[in-house]
């Protein structure tokens, strides 16, 4: 039930959008952009996931939707500085036997890349910056209790229709509840995309993860198809796809997960 009402939401969105968007000059650049996690474009992806298997006994489930607000802002003629946010909202059960269900926001992760205007004479286009984990969780289940910082990098380059690059970052935690678990977490996101020239974008990454504290890594593969298009004027990218978890922690998710992303597109000037 919880798989269905994101695949409904996506269901109606592309019913009533217009394909007009796809045809119009300019679409394969937008969607582009997209593929570029610091370009000069305000966007806000809604990115719900589902993933099962969670636990000592493999009988959780997870259903949380990232909030994930990209804001540019032009500090002079050479240099952006890039806002990312991810706040996620979820609804998880029996993540441990007693453990019941909780529903809540969990930690925020915010970002902040300085990133110059203007690829490298190679084609690069980079932003480096902090990283922030901000213990804004509702329960104790969904979040880790503490404050953290530490550095973020991005690297990438376009060809053509190709994306390649990588997103890293590492956040130690520095305050917070003394009775929690301190926080030491290297997250890597290489990731490849294709976008054809009517705006339909094929992406393929890894979210992975590698837990200092408990020497634990987790390694889902992302598969996703998506679209640009035009709902009333409103210009969207609605995709979906599926993960597959080539490694997790013994009470981390297991098996095949979902996917699905709505993205509202604003194009910055400048």
């Amino acid at each position: 039930m919880k798989l269905a009402r994101p695949l409904v939401l996506l269901l109606l969105l592309l019913c009533a959008a217009r394909p007009a968007l796809a045809q119009e000059k300019g679409a394969q650049d937008l969607a582009k952009q997209l593929a570029n996690p610091i370009a000069s474009l305000i966007s806000v992806p809604f990115q719900a996931n589902w993933n099962s298997g969670l636990g000592p006994v493999n009988d959780g489930s997870q259903f949380y939707v990232n909030l994930q607000p990209v804001i540019p802002i032009s500090l002079d003629p050479k240099w952006n500085l890039i806002s990312r946010t991810i706040l996620p909202v979820i609804e998880q059960q029996d993540i441990f036997p007693g453990a019941g269900s909780q529903f809540g926001l969990g930690d925020t992760t915010q970002s902040l890349f300085f990133s110059p205007k203007l690829p490298t004479a190679g084609g690069i286009i980079w932003g480096a910056g902090p990283v922030f984990l901000i213990p804004t969780a509702t329960d104790e289940l969904l979040g880790t209790g503490k404050w953290g910082i530490g550095p973020t990098f991005v690297v990438l380059k376009q060809s053509g229709p190709w994306t390649k690059g990588i997103l890293a970052n590492q956040i130690w935690s520095v305050a917070g509840e003394g009775d929690r678990p301190d926080v030491s977490n290297t997250f890597l996101q290489p990731f490849l995309s294709y976008t054809t020239k009517d705006a339909w974008f094929y992406s393929l990454n890894s979210e992975s993860s590698y837990n200092w504290e408990t020497d634990d890594w987790s390694v889902p593969v992302n598969a996703l198809v998506s679209k640009l298009l035009k709902v009333g004027k409103q210009p969207v990218q609605i995709g979906g796809g599926v993960r597959y978890w080539a490694s997790t922690p013994d009470t981390g998710p297991e098996g095949w997960g979902f996917r699905f992303v709505l993205t509202l597109l604003y194009p910055a000037a400048g």
